[in-house]
C-alpha cells in the first residue's frame, strides 16, 4: 500500500510540475510570473523579396520581356505587400504597360491572406500615356490540393469595376526540378475601350514552365505559354488589328531574397 501511495504521489507532483512549466512557458494561468514571455511570438518583423516571373517570350516575330515580383514585410498575421507586373514590347514601339499594387494583408487562417490597398496601371510609350488607379480587395493563400491562388477585386478612380484570378500549381519531378502549371484570367463588368478592356470574361492564360533549382533562392526556367481573348476584348482587339491569340516560347529565371 505504502508503494501504491508513493507512486500516486509521484504522477501527482510530477504531473503538477509540468503543468507549473507550461503555465510559466505560456506566461498565462496562476502560476506564472508577470514577466514570463508568451508561447507566441508575433512581435519578430520578417520580410521578403521574390521575382517570380523575370522572363523572355518570343511568338514567331513577336517577343516580350516581361516581369512579374512581389514584396513583403511585417509580423505572422499582419503584413505590407507590394507587387508589381508589366511588360515591354521588343519587336515594335507599342510600348510598356505597368500595374503597381501596395495593399495591407492580414492573415485570418493557416493558409489565407485577406488584403486591401491601393493599385496604379500606367502605360508608356510613343502615343500618350495613360494612368488609372484602384482600389483593391484581395484573397491570397493555399487552396485544397496545393493549389497557390491571388485573387482581386479592384474599383477604378471612375468606377470600373473588374475581377482577376491567378493559379499556380508545382508537380515535383525531384527536390531541385519542379514543373509548374499556371492559369489567370480577368472579368470585367463594363467596357473600357481606352483600355482595351471590355466587359465580361477578357482573357484566359495558361502555361507550363519547367525550373531547376539551383539553390532555393535561385531557379532558371523554360517553358510555354497560351493567352486567348475573347468576347468584347476580342472584339476591339481585331479592331484594332491586334491579335487575339498567342502561343508563345518563354525562358526566365525566379529567385528571391
Amino acid at each position: 500500500m505504502n508503494i501504491m501511495m508513493n507512486r500516486i504521489k509521484w504522477v501527482v507532483g510530477a504531473s503538477a510540475l509540468t503543468l507549473a512549466s507550461g503555465a510559466g512557458a505560456a506566461g498565462t494561468g496562476v502560476q506564472a510570473e508577470p514577466d514570463w514571455t508568451l508561447p507566441i511570438h508575433d512581435n519578430q518583423v520578417f520580410g521578403q523579396v521574390l521575382f517570380d516571373r523575370m522572363e523572355y517570350q518570343r511568338d514567331g516575330d513577336n517577343e516580350l520581356a516581361l516581369w512579374d515580383a512581389q514584396a513583403w514585410i511585417g509580423k505572422d498575421r499582419n503584413r505590407l505587400w507590394v507587387e508589381t507586373e508589366g511588360e515591354t514590347d521588343l519587336s515594335s514601339d507599342s510600348g510598356d504597360i505597368e500595374n503597381f499594387d501596395v495593399q495591407y494583408s492580414y492573415r485570418f487562417d493557416r493558409f489565407w491572406d485577406i488584403q486591401t490597398g491601393l493599385g496604379a496601371q500606367t502605360t508608356f510609350g510613343p502615343s500618350p500615356n495613360k494612368e488609372r488607379y484602384s482600389a483593391i480587395v484581395g484573397l491570397q493563400g493555399l487552396a485544397p490540393y496545393w493549389f497557390e491562388v491571388d485573387t482581386n477585386l479592384r474599383v477604378t478612380d471612375d468606377g470600373d469595376v473588374s475581377y482577376d484570378l491567378e493559379a499556380e500549381y508545382d508537380w515535383l519531378l525531384t527536390q531541385r526540378l519542379i514543373l509548374q502549371g499556371r492559369g489567370e484570367t480577368l472579368v470585367a463588368f463594363s467596357d473600357v475601350e481606352e483600355w482595351g478592356v471590355g466587359s465580361g470574361i477578357n482573357n484566359v492564360g495558361l502555361g507550363l514552365r519547367l525550373r531547376y533549382h539551383f539553390s532555393r533562392e535561385f531557379a532558371p526556367y523554360v517553358g510555354v505559354s497560351y493567352t486567348r481573348f475573347l468576347g468584347n476584348t476580342e472584339d476591339l482587339r481585331e479592331r484594332e488589328g491586334e491579335d487575339v491569340e498567342s502561343s508563345s516560347f518563354v525562358a526566365g529565371v525566379r529567385w528571391w531574397f
